[in-house]
């Protein structure tokens, strides 16, 4: 063999071996990220009871959605004037709150039906939400009316996934996590992933107006593949049956006019938990779209219409992170005084800022969106919580089916609320602590008392 061949062969593998150092040291930052999420969602004994899959399923889930909502966006508010934006957002409220209505009695029992397949539950719909999308995309840029029904299909896909994932989290639970803290851990992959998500959403965006919805397309048909990777037991369910949420006086009451019982009470603590996130989902819905119309006609003091949203959607997302933080931090504290405690602050937040809104606008606007998104995250987590500690297992689908049915729809009348007051800021601030302190005269007397009793429920099984 010759010198020059012989040299030609020693700098081909000096290349080679140059060109794998490279590659791990452009691998290493992405598989060292990829171990430290792993370690995190897999901690304190989640990764060895299949929790730790369900946190990431979550976070796929949260990932698809944000760029779905980043396609709309545009479609439905920004890109129209006020008075025309209203109507849309009108209009999209009315399609999304009639089929709920509709689908309230029907989506417990229907998935009451699969207590078996909730893997298979949770991978149809990331499924329907990848085919959506692609549906979607053809007629995003326009923006007509047929995006509505697939709006709708999303929505519907995406609450189906979240009764299911909610039903199951008991099923996952390390001997190690508090229930309130295991939810906690699941709602906040959710939204670092939406952290993630939402400027890739944006970039795909500047490529056109279709891109999110692609890009949707292959996260949520990757979420569909990563649902069959949960553990065997969550489908170990025998014997479910359909839930009637009523107390045993109700059914009484009930069974005595020949009327079937509805979504009345399943103890104590479940009825006033849900009276008072409702309240606090009414509210969310109230600020997201009366905020959005105001600061597009009045913004802040001293910044523009893009500062105005973009500091109060800042603030808002803020709020909810901090009280997805907090839940995960508290150990095993009763649900019931957190959920007042959330009421009371959030009455608090809204009362300061109607006050002071002609004076200080540009801080009490964002404290009070801070406070209503950490007050509304504490609480939906400690409502879980009860229903998943209170609630038999047989009957608890049915039962987070028809409480986030209910929570929906509260989200839309408060919506419709924000959307039909003047845009008047003060006005709009008394309305939203008008909604608080409907929670807590509804609430707040009960919880406090079903926490000293440490009330359970008695759910009806029919």
């Amino acid at each position: 063999m010759s010198r020059a061949s012989t040299r030609g062969g020693y700098g081909d593998d000096r290349a080679r071996r140059a060109g794998r150092v490279v590659g791990r040291a452009l691998r290493r930052p992405f598989t060292g990220a990829a171990r430290g999420v792993r370690r995190a969602t897999h901690a304190h004994g989640a990764g060895e009871s299949g929790l730790g899959k369900l946190i990431e399923l979550h976070a796929v889930n949260s990932a698809g959605d944000v760029m779905i909502t980043i396609a709309l966006a545009s479609t439905v508010f920004f890109s129209v004037p006020t008075d025309e934006a209203r109507g849309r957002v009108a209009l999209y409220l009315a399609v999304t709150m009639a089929p709920f209505a509709l689908l309230a009695p029907v989506i417990g029992p229907l998935l009451d039906r699969v207590p078996h397949g909730r893997r298979a539950a949770m991978a149809g719909a990331m499924l329907a939400r990848a085919l959506l999308a692609l549906t979607m995309s053809g007629a995003v840029a326009t923006g007509g009316l047929q995006l509505y029904p697939a709006a709708l299909g999303v929505l519907v896909a995406s609450k189906a996934y979240g009764v299911v994932r909610s039903a199951v989290v008991p099923r996952l639970l390390p001997p190690r996590i508090s229930l309130v803290k295991a939810n906690s851990r699941v709602t906040l992959a959710g939204l670092l992933a939406t952290g993630v998500a939402a400027p890739m959403g944006a970039g795909l965006h500047m490529l056109g107006p279709s891109w999110p919805l692609y890009g949707a397309c292959v996260v949520f048909a990757a979420g569909t593949v990563l649902s069959f990777s949960l553990p065997h037991k969550v489908d170990s369910a025998k014997g479910e049956r359909r839930a009637r949420l009523a107390s045993w006086e109700a059914s009484a009451r009930s069974a005595g006019t020949g009327r079937k019982p509805g979504l009345r009470t399943v103890g104590p603590s479940v009825l006033h938990g849900l009276q008072a996130n409702a309240c606090l989902r009414a509210l969310s819905g109230f600020l997201t779209f009366f905020l959005a119309f105001l600061l597009r006609e009045h913004p802040l003091g001293g910044l523009g219409e893009a500062a105005s949203l973009g500091l109060v959607v800042v603030a808002a997302g803020t709020g909810n992170a901090l009280g997805t933080a907090v839940g995960a931090w508290l150990k095993a504290r009763g649900p019931e005084p957190i959920i007042a405690a959330m009421l009371g602050l959030a009455l608090c937040a809204t009362v300061l800022a109607a006050v002071f809104y002609p004076v200080m606008a540009v801080v009490v606007v964002p404290a009070a969106a801070a406070v209503a998104g950490l007050c509304q995250a504490l609480a939906k987590l400690s409502l879980d919580a009860m229903i998943q500690r209170d609630v038999p297992e047989e009957v608890r689908t049915s039962a987070f089916a028809r409480s986030e049915t209910a929570l929906q729809m509260s989200w839309v009348v408060g919506g419709a609320i924000g959307i039909s007051l003047p845009l008047a800021g003060t006005v709009g601030m008394a309305v939203a602590a008008g909604l608080v302190a409907l929670g807590v005269v509804l609430a707040v007397r009960g919880l406090l008392s079903a926490a000293r009793r440490g009330g359970t429920a008695s759910p009806r099984v029919a």
